[in-house]
């Protein structure tokens, strides 16, 4: 029988590091802001906008957001960012994706402070992870994969590590970060020959596809560790991730379940980031 590998306690390790540190910043009369920015009103963006709300009010991070209308043009959001760019009172900035089709989001990377940029938005803080630089902002999913992986004490270094997924936001960061904790990795994707015949000779595997179940019990062997970033609908309005959890729950060693696993702990990435942005921005780092 596998191991649920739970998101809680990660989360829970971690919020008590975010804890300290804020009330050190308290001390000298600075609260760690974070600025969100929605367009438009999509249901899952105004879900995620809440579930951050509620995390901030617990860590005492205050949150501040800005409503623009779902037609605004790239000049009005231009505006924003220079706004929010140049406002001493805020240290991490997030704009909520995708974006309505009038709006350049190619340009939007671009415009957004990398001081401030806590979700890896800017190219910037991307190639610092390419680059193996710690300083900038990593995407928070990935970061979240790490995080959980050392909280379970999963051996990284010289493990074989197969990533399903290849996109920007995901897979391809994550192998860095995979190769900064020298594992072995490899990244599968929808042209890769044979899938479950890779997958199934790894140590970790990582589920990105962004396909609800995709990744049935043939994709594994027993004693792997199964890591799933996937958050779809199922078809019945219920989230699955891009493993069929059910199915190889019996047959692996370990597995995240699509909800309570990473989900839960990219938010508390994101609210460290914004801490770290203030800490960085007070000591004029």
């Amino acid at each position: 029988m596998g191991i649920k590998l739970a998101g809680k306690p990660v989360v829970e390790s971690l919020r008590e590091n975010i804890k300290a540190r804020i009330a050190v910043l308290s001390e000298k009369q600075i609260t760690p802001t974070l600025l969100l920015i929605r367009v438009g009103e999509r249901e899952d963006d105004i879900w995620y906008e809440r579930s951050i709300l509620k995390n901030c009010d617990l860590l005492g991070i205050q949150c501040q957001v800005r409503e623009l209308r779902v037609d605004v043009s790239m000049e009005e959001l231009k505006k924003v960012f220079h706004e929010e760019n140049n406002n001493p009172n805020v240290h991490g900035i997030m704009i909520f994706r995708p974006l309505p089709e009038q709006l350049d989001a190619e340009e939007i990377r671009n415009l957004i402070d990398p001081a401030k940029d806590i979700d890896c938005m800017s190219p910037v803080n991307l190639e610092k992870v390419f680059e193996g630089n710690s300083n900038g902002f990593a995407p928070c999913t990935p970061k979240a994969v790490i995080e959980l992986l050392k909280h379970y004490d999963i051996p990284l270094k010289g493990a074989s590590v197969v990533v399903a997924g290849r996109s920007l936001v995901v897979g391809k960061p994550l192998a860095m970060l995979l190769l900064d904790e020298n594992a072995t990795v490899t990244i599968c994707h929808s042209r890769t020959k044979d899938m479950p015949a890779v997958t199934g000779k790894a140590d970790i595997v990582v589920a990105a596809i962004g396909k609800a179940k995709f990744m049935t019990e043939e994709y594994f062997s027993e004693g792997q560790i199964v890591v799933d970033v996937g958050i779809n609908d199922d078809g019945t309005g219920k989230i699955a991730g891009d493993v069929d959890y059910d199915s190889v729950f019996e047959k692996v060693k370990a597995i995240t379940p699509a909800t309570g696993g990473i989900g839960l702990i990219t938010t508390t990435i994101l609210l460290n980031h914004v801490v770290q942005a203030c800490e960085n921005i007070t000591n004029g780092n």
